[in-house]
C-alpha cells in the first residue's frame, strides 16, 4: 500500500523524499520521525501476537486486485443538517471547504507546508504514544506518507456535526490522515461514509481536552475493497469520547482504537457491529489505558456472520497503578448463521490498581431456535424473523450512539441492507 509493499527490506526507509522536502518544519519533523519508526519496527508478520487472527500481508501487497464501489451509505443522514467535507478517490475537496462556528476546517495538504501549526502537538505524536507496547507500524507508514487528510479544531459547540462523504471511482490506494483537537469544554460530532478508495490506510489521531467532548459515527461499506484504519485518542479530565462502526461490506477489514485516558472522571466508549457475508473477514482490535482516576471505558461489539464470514476482536483494558476508581466493561459477541462462519476472539484485562470494577466477556452462538419458533409461529416468514432477531442483537452496540436519531438512521440503514440480502 502506497509506497510501502511487502517486499520493502526491513532497513530501507519508509520515506517520500519529495513530499518531505515540501514538507513544513512540523510536518517534516513529524514525518521523518514516523519514517524511523516503520523503517525500525518493519512490517507486522503473522506470528506477531496481535495480527494472528488477520492476515497482515493482505493489506500491503502491491498485486490484490481490489475495486471501490458506490454503496448507499453515502445516503445515510442526508436528512440531518451537517457541514460536508467531500474527498473524491483519495484526495480532499479542499477548495470547497465549507465555514462553521467554533470550528475551522483545513486540509493536511495545505497545513503541512507551513512551518508552524496547531496540529504539531498532535500529529504523530499520539500515533507514536501508541506504539507502545504493541507496535504498529502501519501507522506509522500513515504518518509518514499521508498527504491528504482533515484538520479540524474545535474551540466551541458545533452545531451541525462534520460529515465526511467519501467517493472513489475504482481501483485507487488511499493513504488518509485526519488530525482532530477539541479544545476544552468544545463539543463536535464528526461522521464517515463512504469509501476513500479499493484499498486504504486510514489514521484520525484526536485530542479531547478537559470537558471536551467528541462523538465519532462511521458506516464501512463495499464489496471488493480493503480497509486499515487507526484511531489514536487522548482523553482529559471530565471530557467523553464515543465512537461506533457500523460495517457491512467489504473482502478485509481492520479497525483498531488506541486511546488514553489521562484526565480524572473521563469516559470514552468504543462500539461496533458488523453484517458479514461470504468472502467477508472483519477485525476489531481495541487497546483503552486507565491513567486516571474514577474514569470509564466501554467496548461493545456484535458481529453477525453467515456464509463463512470471519469476525475478530481483540480488546484490551489496561489499568495502570494509581487509577483507583475505574470502571471498565468490555463484551464481544458474535452469532453465526451457520456452521461454516467464525468469530475469533481475545478479551484481556491488565489491572495494577486494586480498586476498580472491569469486566470482559465474549459469547458466539446460533440464532435462538425458541424465538425463532416463536415468530414464524406469527406468521413471519423466516428470512424476516431472521432479521429481526439480527436486529435485536446488535442492538446494544447502536444503543452506544449517544444521539437518538443518528441511532435510528443507523437502525433504519441496517435494516434496508439485511432486506436487501
Amino acid at each position: 500500500m502506497a509506497a510501502f509493499s511487502q517486499n520493502t527490506s526491513s532497513n530501507r526507509a519508509v520515506r517520500d523524499a519529495q513530499l518531505i522536502e515540501s514538507s513544513g518544519a512540523w510536518a517534516k519533523e513529524a514525518r521523518m520521525a514516523a519514517s524511523e519508526r516503520a523503517q525500525a519496527a518493519g512490517l507486522p508478520q503473522r506470528r506477531d501476537e496481535y495480527w494472528k487472527y488477520t492476515r497482515p500481508d493482505a493489506f500491503v501487497q502491491a498485486d490484490v486486485p481490489l475495486k471501490a464501489s458506490l454503496h448507499k451509505s453515502l445516503e445515510i443522514f442526508y436528512q440531518r443538517n451537517t457541514v460536508p467535507v467531500t474527498f473524491e478517490d483519495g484526495k480532499m475537496q479542499s477548495a470547497a471547504l465549507p465555514c462553521a462556528a467554533h470550528c475551522t476546517l483545513e486540509s493536511l495538504a495545505s497545513a503541512s507546508v507551513l512551518d508552524l501549526h496547531w496540529a504539531r502537538d498532535i500529529y504523530g505524536r499520539l500515533e507514536a504514544a501508541g506504539q507502545t507496547p504493541v507496535k504498529r507500524s502501519l501507522a506509522s507508514v500513515n504518518t509518514a506518507m499521508a498527504r491528504e487528510g482533515l484538520m479540524l479544531h474545535v474551540t466551541g459547540a458545533v452545531a451541525a456535526p462534520i460529515h465526511i462523504h467519501a467517493t472513489s471511482s475504482g481501483q485507487t490506494d488511499a493513504v488518509i490522515h485526519h488530525v482532530i483537537k477539541v479544545a476544552a469544554d468544545a463539543e463536535v460530532t464528526l461522521i464517515e461514509t463512504g469509501q476513500y478508495g479499493a484499498r486504504t490506510n486510514i489514521v484520525l489521531e484526536i485530542d479531547v481536552a478537559d470537558g471536551g467532548r467528541f462523538h465519532h459515527i462511521r458506516v464501512q461499506d463495499g464489496d471488493d475493497r480493503h480497509m486499515l484504519t487507526h484511531i489514536f485518542g487522548r482523553v482529559g479530565a471530565e471530557a467523553t469520547f464515543k465512537s461506533f462502526t457500523l460495517s457491512a461490506g467489504g473482502q478485509l477489514t481492520r479497525n483498531e482504537c488506541v486511546l488514553q485516558l489521562v484526565g480524572d472522571d473521563a469516559s470514552v466508549s468504543v462500539a461496533g457491529a458488523c453484517l458479514g457475508d461470504g468472502h467477508f473477514h472483519h477485525d476489531d482490535t481495541v487497546f483503552i489505558t486507565h491513567d486516571a482516576v474514577n474514569c470509564e471505558s466501554r467496548q461493545v461489539f456484535k458481529k453477525v456472520l453467515r456464509n463463512g464470514a470471519v469476525g475478530v476482536f481483540q480488546g484490551k483494558i489496561l489499568v495502570k497503578a494509581g487509577a483507583q476508581k475505574t470502571d471498565g466493561y468490555q463484551i464481544s459477541q458474535s452469532l453465526l448463521l451457520d456452521d461454516d462462519s467464525q468469530f475469533l476472539a481475545k478479551p484481556e484485562l491488565e489491572i495494577y490498581a486494586d480498586d476498580v470494577a472491569c469486566s470482559h466477556g465474549s459469547t458466539s452462538g446460533a440464532i435462538d431456535a425458541q424465538a425463532l419458533f416463536y415468530l414464524r409461529s406469527r406468521g413471519v416468514p423466516e428470512a424476516q424473523a431472521v432479521d429481526l432477531l439480527t436486529l435485536s442483537f446488535v442492538a446494544e452496540a447502536i444503543e452506544e450512539i449517544e444521539d437518538a436519531e443518528f441511532a435510528q438512521d443507523i437502525l433504519d440503514h441496517l435494516t434496508e441492507t439485511l432486506s436487501g440480502r
